[in-house]
């Protein structure tokens, strides 16, 4: 049997990674902080670790808490819940209190795993300040360490029994898998701003299909290939390139916290040929290093527009022999979902969207107000189905059924339009767009000409209501000893976009408010639209306002 055969029967996440380690058993898998981890080991450290987990009676859709960095015993422990058909719960590592009791009393964690002294936060002390209504279902706490230390537990956590990760990778091996495909076997959380955030859960057979279709298209397979892992596991853009890398045999090299100069020396010595990140990401690796050519090993890496600052990053990367593509992703279809063509220009690689990874994957547009399907060059809402599509949100039956169309895609809440080629672009989300004048038009359409103005550096673009109907209203970080008046901007305005699409107003900001989650920092559209409608409220009682004041 050829190794294609036998991964074309891997329906599981244990599956996958076995069907490797039965090829090239002391292949490289994954290097951390200098150690090497083969397929061989990998395999057997995850087996003794399903033992121990199942000796806790933790066994098929118990969820458990992950609350960890990228390590290596981040996957060891994610397929040895696999293998017994628990569902790993991802906690960010910068959540504080009040995220970590969400997620874990809703999702009803059975454990947390954690590392108490990981980089000097202290996980304990926030944990001991979650309601304990919250931790009501949380039976165990496994601490991985690696400096000895005994755990001491806060007095409200004492109860609480906790097992070392070293004592848990003890156990006897589990003999054989006990999943199921279609079983749940990871939640990523998403990046909830008005409301709650959802759990989208994700089953074996998702998670292992869509992981050798990103391997094939993205070009790992090959036996020279190696990905740096800049992104964090516990969010679908770590979890989907880590997933796809273990399928074909790629060596991974984890940092668990990202650093630019660390990056590059990463980059550098372990002869890196992929890497997928944020635009700042690479903007930062990009401007610690002063040779002109600094990668030249780099073949392609995917890139996510997070900050408008970097909106040119696959031009200055390009300038600087690195092949960078825009990519598309969500949870709810995993990210990596789609990319650019690498072959293509410099402009369209910089789009966001491109061509899914499955051949099984479809996209098409929907029109948001008449339902009709659009044809190819109409913008409108993005749906997407595939392999990689979710089971549904655990716990939120009615949310699952909003999101899912009749026949089965997933409404992305996402602005785009397709290509005849059989390619899609995505402009922006569906909140962020605004109809005016009757059409849809994505805010960076506007953004794109307030920043010619010489005074202006960055903007952001956002929909208001107002009287007379839905507005754009602009929010201006202005260039360095700029004196920038409304009249003079919304003049350049008028000189340069149609009249329905000039800001009803503009407010001067030194920076955006921003957010953080599982895949980077974003900018907080919602925090922007309800400053804009005060802001609107207010001029309304003090009309005489005619200029930007910082």
């Amino acid at each position: 049997m050829t190794s294609s055969q036998a991964f074309n029967r891997t329906n599981t996440v244990s599956q996958l990674i076995d069907a490797r380690a039965d090829i090239a058993p002391q292949k490289i898998a994954v290097i951390d902080r200098g150690r090497i981890w083969t397929y061989a080991e990998l395999v057997a450290e995850s087996r003794r670790l399903a033992g121990g987990l199942l000796k806790l009676g933790i066994g098929s859709g118990d969820r458990v808490g992950f609350w960890l960095p990228n390590i290596a015993q981040y996957l060891t422990l994610h397929i040895a819940c696999a293998r017994i058909g628990a569902i790993t719960i991802s906690i960010n590592t910068r959540f504080r209190s009040s995220e970590v009791g969400d997620i874990v009393g809703r999702s009803g964690c059975r454990a947390l795993v954690l590392w108490p002294s990981f980089k000097d936060i202290a996980f304990l002390d926030i944990l001991a300040e979650v309601d304990s209504t919250q931790l009501v279902q949380l039976e165990f706490l496994i601490t991985y360490s690696e400096d000895h230390q005994v755990t001491q537990l806060p007095g409200c956590l004492l109860s609480r029994r906790t097992v070392s990760y070293t004592d848990l990778a003890r156990s006897k091996m589990v003999a054989s898998p006990a999943a199921n495909a279609q079983g749940g076997v990871v939640v990523f959380t998403t990046s909830g701003t008005t409301a709650a955030p959802k759990f989208v859960l994700h089953s074996q057979a998702s998670i292992a299909h869509h992981a050798q279709d990103v391997a094939s298209c993205f070009g790992w397979n090959t036996p020279d290939a190696t990905l740096l892992q800049v992104l964090p596991l516990c969010g679908t853009f770590g979890h989907a390139g880590a997933m796809a890398a273990l399928s074909a045999g790629c060596p991974m090299v984890l940092m668990p916290v990202f650093s630019d100069h660390e990056a590059v020396q990463l980059m550098q010595s372990h002869r890196i040929t992929h890497c997928n990140g944020s635009d700042e990401m690479f903007a930062r690796m990009l401007a610690v290093v002063d040779d002109p050519y600094p990668f030249p090993l780099f073949r392609s890496g995917g890139y996510a527009a997070f900050n408008p600052l970097y909106e040119d990053i696959v031009a200055r990367a390009h300038d600087r022999g690195m092949n960078l593509v825009g990519l598309y992703g969500m949870s709810e279809v995993q990210a990596l979902y789609a990319r650019q063509d690498p072959l293509a220009s410099v402009e369209l690689r910089g789009r966001c969207g491109g061509y899914p990874a499955s051949t099984d994957s479809h996209v098409r547009v929907r029109d948001p107000d008449s339902g009709e399907i659009l044809p190819h060059g109409r913008v409108g809402e993005l749906e997407a189905t595939g392999p990689s599509r979710m089971i549904g949100y655990l716990g939120d039956v009615t949310a699952t059924e909003s999101v899912f169309t009749s026949d089965g895609f997933v409404r992305s809440g996402d602005l785009g339009y397709t290509e005849s080629d059989g390619g899609f672009v995505f402009l922006g989300r569906m909140g962020d767009a605004i109809r005016l004048g009757g059409f849809l038009v994505n805010p960076a359409e506007i953004e794109q000409h307030i920043e010619q103005h010489p005074a202006v550096e960055r903007v952001q673009v956002v929909a208001v209501d107002t009287q007379a109907g839905t507005r754009a209203y602009a929010f201006v970080i202005p260039a360095e000893n700029a004196s920038l008046h409304k009249d003079a901007l919304l003049a350049h305005c008028a000189s340069g976009i149609a009249s329905f699409k000039v800001p009803i107003g503009v407010q001067l900001l030194n920076q955006f408010p921003v957010t953080e989650s599982a895949n980077g920092i974003k900018i907080q559209k919602s925090r922007l639209r309800d400053m804009a409608s005060a802001q609107l409220s207010q001029d309304r009682q003090s009309p005489e306002t005619d200029s930007i004041d910082p």
